[in-house]
């Protein structure tokens, strides 16, 4: 097991778990340093990121962006902010959209890199996979419900829906999202980027 993180980034960069079910030449994705404060969970990269090696390299990342009031210098910042998807990689196309993430990924990396992030102030689930994973059973019946009970998340953690075109639907459907959890996490955001370690 890695004694560094950045041992641990190299392992993870070049794990193979996944490959013969791929069917094509895995890339897994992670940003991480240990100074970083704030994490963002994501679901996996999708075919854009898997081209570029850049974590929300694509329209859903320009609104996670929008909805965290970060420009992409502050996000990309992996002294600041680190990001772990659920599924390292991409994990391919199915009818509708992408596959869900590979479920090899979260259990063999996850806790060893959040055991390297000893700075963490804030944690975004950003989409289901995450807050399945993170949030306490039974906490929501579902993601809408998840997102609408962020008040009672556990401290440091905060429920988002993936900021997929789709999203644009769900938050007219849901107008709270913007009027009240967007400004309040804006600030979450802004406060546990601005802590000193």
């Amino acid at each position: 097991m890695a004694t560094t993180l950045d041992t641990l980034l190299g392992e993870i960069r070049a794990c193979r778990l996944c490959e013969h079910d791929l069917g094509f030449e895995p890339r897994p994705f992670v940003a991480a340093q240990a100074s970083a404060r704030m994490l963002i969970i994501g679901q996996a990269p999708g075919s854009k990121v898997h081209a570029s090696g850049i974590g929300w390299d694509d329209d859903s990342g320009d609104r996670l962006r929008g909805w965290l009031g970060l420009d992409k210098d502050a996000f990309y910042n992996a002294g600041s902010i680190a990001q772990m998807p659920s599924g390292f990689c991409y994990p391919g196309k199915a009818s509708g959209g992408d596959k869900p993430p590979r479920p090899e990924c979260a259990p063999r990396w996850h806790g060893p890199l959040l055991a390297q992030l000893p700075n963490l102030k804030l944690t975004l689930l950003v989409g289901q996979y995450a807050q399945k994973r993170y949030l306490p059973k039974g906490f929501a019946p579902n993601l809408t419900e998840a997102v609408r009970k962020w008040r009672e998340a556990p401290e440091g953690l905060i429920p988002l829906p993936h900021p997929a075109w789709r999203s644009r639907l769900w938050m007219a459907k849901h107008p709270w999202f913007e009027a009240e959890l967007l400004p309040a996490l804006r600030e979450r955001v802004r406060s546990a980027l601005a802590q000193n370690v």
